[in-house]
């Protein structure tokens, strides 16, 4: 009988040490996001979190979000990006060309996933779009071919414009003006740059604009003027200036037209390297992803507000019209 008990204590001791490992929860995946502005204006974010719940994960379920915003405030990122870092995430998601360099800046070992307008190459992200070589790899919203196409577009659809304000930061890297500048001289157009890097820089860009008798608008993305949309479409819509934009609601909130990416596919391409490099896939081995799709919308109500009768070619290559 003491044998007997002696062997069922000691079965039970070598036994319940893995029945307890056995019930430990899974832990739970950890996903830090670096935002320009915040998670509910941030249109990328919500599709970043939609791409993820179509691939099986839930915020508060199955993965936690721990959000760091700069509410449009860039000198904040650097400070944010280090407490993001500190928090330990498993991968840190870094949206937007003025975003990661921050995210990268602070870590050279947790993986990040950028979505980016900007150059990763240029701005040190990867050795190469094919080879990202470090612990950053993404998506990037930039091809150089966009500049001139968009440009294109907005001549054909705009025929009698010929000097055009050309709306960007120069601290966002990417190649759209030279691109915009090697396209202007065949279609007749003469670009006007007008830099800003901060939105209190949008005042006398727009006053520039006015007194150099501009008659059309570009505008390049990035955080800075999406955070800024809604004032720069009122002054083109204000002052009689066709409008062309890249992604972003730019079309949707009055302008002209705009041309680029489909964001949404491009935030689920994200989501994917996010989910692979949770299961164990390193950033060096996955390429930074470009588009391939892309978005032309025309908005037909702005056009007739400025007297412009947009060819019929143009609006049956158009993926949306808006009336």
């Amino acid at each position: 009988m003491q044998r007997r008990c002696f062997l069922t204590f000691l079965g039970g001791a070598v036994i319940a040490p893995f029945v307890a490992q056995a019930q430990q929860p899974a832990r739970i995946p950890r996903l830090g996001a670096l935002l320009f502005s915040s998670p509910q204006a941030d249109p990328q974010m919500e599709a970043a979190r939609v791409a993820l719940r179509d691939l099986g994960y839930v915020e508060g379920r199955n993965l936690v979000i721990e959000y760091r915003y700069a509410e449009g405030r860039p000198e904040r990122l650097p400070e944010l990006a280090e407490a993001l870092v500190r928090s330990r995430p498993d991968v840190l998601l870094a949206i937007g060309g003025d975003v990661a360099p921050a995210a990268v800046k602070a870590t050279q070992t947790i993986p990040i996933v950028f979505a980016s307008s900007a150059d990763p190459v240029q701005l040190g992200f990867v050795a190469s779009l094919a080879r990202p070589g470090g612990n950053a790899t993404g998506v990037t919203f930039l091809l150089d071919e966009l500049a001139s196409k968009r440009l294109e577009i907005l001549k054909e659809t705009a025929p009698h414009v010929s000097r055009v304000a050309f709306l960007w930061n120069p601290d966002h890297i990417d190649n759209e003006l030279r691109e915009a500048e090697r396209a202007a001289m065949p279609l007749g157009v003469e670009l006007k740059p007008l830099p800003v890097r901060s939105s209190a820089d949008l005042d006398g860009a727009f006053e520039i604009a006015i007194k150099t008798r501009v008659d059309a608008l570009y505008v390049v993305t990035s955080r800075l003027t999406l955070q800024n949309i809604g004032r720069i479409v009122n002054f083109a819509t204000n002052n009689g200036l066709p409008l062309a934009g890249g992604f972003g609601a730019w079309a949707q909130l009055g302008g002209l037209l705009s041309y680029g990416p489909n964001v949404n596919d491009m935030m689920r391409r994200a989501a994917t390297y996010i989910d692979r490099i949770l299961r164990g896939s390193k950033p060096a081995d996955l390429p930074v992803q470009q588009p391939t799709g892309f978005e032309l919308v025309i908005n037909l109500k702005t056009a007739k507000a400025f007297g412009l009768t947009v060819p019929p070619t143009m609006l049956g290559r158009a993926d949306q019209v808006i009336e």
